[in-house]
């Protein structure tokens, strides 16, 4: 796929969760810029560079798995959270993500989310994060100020005895369309 009108990508530390209930969580973490945005000449002259920056990473706070069942907690984007299964959360410290996108101002835009990633911990355990969803409307545009504000959340899945602190990348871009 090349760039096409210009192209920001972002990766997203998506912090999962300290399951089992062992230790403290840090705070949200850094955003890590995967690739410089490039940019081409547009036919009406020099276009504007579309840029993607993430606000606040997706955090589940502390959860407690009981026992080796399995479970999963969800966070919408508009900040409501729920947990099915096995799965508890412990603590009011769940954060859904949030980014913004600067660019040409009026611009329709393109964002796309995976659908899912897989978090690993230090010590090799994984859980998966799926289903992830935004508040961005069907078709995206940047407002009078070359803006576009969006938060987005998931589900997060565990299953078996794991514990720890989960972590991934959660690769998010940007394009004009």
């Amino acid at each position: 796929m090349g760039c096409r009108m210009g192209r920001a990508v972002a990766c997203l530390l998506a912090f999962a969760a300290a399951v089992t209930g062992g230790g403290a969580w840090p705070a949200a973490g850094q955003c890590r810029l995967c690739d410089t945005p490039r940019t081409s000449l547009g036919a009406g002259g020099r276009e504007q560079p579309i840029a993607l920056e993430v606000e606040s990473s997706v955090s589940f706070g502390r959860l407690v798995v009981d026992g080796t069942g399995s479970g999963s907690i969800v966070i919408r984007p508009d900040g409501s959270s729920f947990a099915q299964g096995s799965v508890e959360n412990a603590g009011p410290r769940a954060i859904v993500g949030s980014a913004v996108v600067h660019g040409e101002p009026g611009r329709a835009v393109r964002i796309d989310l995976p659908r899912r990633i897989v978090l690993t911990s230090l010590s090799g355990g994984q859980i998966v994060f799926d289903d992830v969803a935004s508040d961005l409307p069907s078709l995206p545009r940047l407002d009078s100020a070359g803006r576009l504000s969006f938060r987005f959340g998931g589900r997060l899945l565990v299953a078996g005895d794991v514990e720890g602190q989960f972590r991934g990348d959660l690769p998010i871009t940007a394009d004009y369309l």
